[in-house]
């Protein structure tokens, strides 16, 4: 693989285009040749991206103007990429798509979980579903990466290590979430009066990304999975009751926990006995991508409680930064390039 590479984002006048741009100017292996936007064509990127001042003179162009590239990000609203897949296959060699439109592998499943057939379905089965934690050797010289659900990414994370050792009965997962999930575009709930405040459970079932946990988890549990909005901007948490086939201590959840993620890069188990910090919290998690993950076993619980609490930073974990995670293992980079940025504390 060449250690450079030329790379487009289109869409790129969203919050995940913004997060896109700003890891990708400062990655060591890419130069970043062109940003999409219909409405903003011929402004500059930092018009949009107030954080990007002076950092890059990069005006957005038209997607009619794009040119081929080594790397193409779609940033695009769910349901465009899938349509439009055939033109960007022409113009890059390599896609990473952060939309839904090629994460799940089953056409069916997509055709239940979206409400309508799949628009280009052969291409499914191109598609690597993007988090690396579960499909790193899959991901090393693919061409086409899917993009990750945040919600659904750190769901994946924190249940993974016990439906992997066939410990998980069942689940009842939550995941609090901050508003930039809607994305840049406002709505009737985004206003701020409406918004302001809120916790306000808008998926109590039915949540797409939970077609995601299941496609990468398997079966052999029962799932019940749920969403609630929460005065945030950035960060989703969720807190997983998981009912285990037998009683585990703290220290076998240690084990567990540690031996699948001690040689991950941006997986960190956080659970300290003092301090306001305990356990994982987005808060601290923005800008980073980073998961955190801690758990707890419930000695008192006769149905083998655990409660397992993960974090990240929606925007990065959660889409932009696993995006440039997959393109690392896609060209052949260190996996981390791009990617250290701790986050900040306070904040």
């Amino acid at each position: 693989m060449s250690d450079q590479a030329r790379a487009a984002i289109v869409g790129g006048g969203g919050y995940v285009g913004g997060e896109l741009l700003r890891l990708l100017l400062f990655h060591p292996h890419v130069t970043v040749s062109q940003v999409t936007s219909e409405s903003r064509a011929g402004q500059y990127v930092h018009t949009v991206h107030p954080n990007l001042r002076r950092v890059t003179d990069l005006k957005f162009v038209s997607v009619r103007e794009l040119a081929p590239c080594d790397i193409l990000f779609l940033a695009l609203p769910h349901g465009e990429a899938a349509r439009t897949i055939d033109h960007y296959a022409t113009l890059a060699e390599r896609i990473v798509d952060c939309s839904a439109d090629f994460r799940l592998d089953d056409p069916e499943e997509y055709a239940e979980w979206y409400g309508a057939e799949h628009p280009a379905a052969p291409w499914l089965e191109r598609f690597v579903y993007g988090l690396p934690e579960i499909n790193r050797n899959r991901l090393r010289g693919a061409r086409y990466a899917s993009g990750v659900g945040c919600n659904a990414a750190v769901t994946i994370l924190a249940l993974e290590p016990l439906a992997r050792a066939g410990l998980l009965r069942s689940a009842v997962a939550d995941v609090k979430v901050g508003s930039s999930e809607g994305g840049a575009h406002p709505t009737e709930a985004s206003h701020h009066p409406e918004r302001a405040g809120a916790v306000r459970s808008f998926m109590p079932t039915g949540h797409r990304h939970e077609a995601e946990i299941r496609q990468a988890l398997g079966g052999g549990f029962e799932l019940s999975f749920s969403v609630t909005a929460v005065e945030l901007v950035r960060g989703a948490l969720v807190t997983a009751h998981c009912f285990l086939e037998s009683a585990v201590e703290d220290r076998d959840l240690w084990k567990l926990y540690r031996e699948r993620y001690e040689n991950e890069p941006f997986v960190r188990l956080v659970r300290q006995k003092t301090g306001i910090y305990r356990y994982p919290e987005p808060k601290i998690l923005a800008g980073s991508n980073y998961c955190d993950i801690g758990f707890e076993a419930d000695r008192r619980s006769p149905s083998h409680r655990v409660v397992v609490v993960a974090a990240l930073d929606n925007l990065m974990k959660g889409a932009a930064g696993t995006a440039v995670q997959c393109m690392n293992l896609m060209m052949g980079w260190e996996e981390t390039a791009g990617l250290w940025f701790p986050g900040l504390h306070p904040i």
